[in-house]
């Protein structure tokens, strides 16, 4: 069952904001996919879920790390930046598949540089940029994200 919501966010404050307001809906063992254009806000909505979890500390993209983790009590969230990626073997190489687990929530950018190689995501989250700011495209794809979507309406 799909669930598919939009949103208009006019700065980088309400995306963080919403991104906030969603962090508490979350469930170890989600993957949420991130996707839109270079500067989209892909990070910052990280940013956001990891705020919104009480997490203080500069949050940075991993674009060079592949990967960065945070752990909270309950579960440890690993954020994802695959941009650089050149094939889908290179996932495979990366040794990344034991990241994805009923411990953990992974967020992913960039997800279509490893093709098929992923699990299905919970939750795909696409941004865009628009002449009053930004557009943010929901779908939950599985029961547990579109129940989380529902929740943040």
């Amino acid at each position: 069952m799909m669930f598919d919501s939009n949103y208009d966010l006019k700065d980088e404050s309400e995306t963080l904001r919403f991104a906030e307001s969603m962090s508490s809906h979350l469930h170890p063992g989600m993957n949420l996919y991130l996707k839109g254009e270079l500067g989209a806000g892909k990070t910052t909505f990280v940013r956001g879920l990891l705020r919104g979890l009480g997490y203080q500390d500069k949050v940075k993209s991993p674009t060079y790390t592949l990967v960065e983790s945070y752990s909270f009590l309950k579960f440890t969230i690993y954020h994802f930046d695959l941009y650089r990626f050149k094939s889908e073997h290179e996932w495979d190489d990366a040794g990344f598949r034991e990241y994805f687990n009923e411990t953990s929530i992974c967020l992913i950018e960039w997800p279509e540089k490893v093709g098929g190689m992923l699990p299905e995501p919970d939750i795909s989250i696409e941004l865009s940029h628009e002449s009053f700011g930004r557009h943010l495209h929901l779908i939950g794809f599985t029961p547990i994200g579109s129940e989380c979507l529902k929740t943040i309406i």
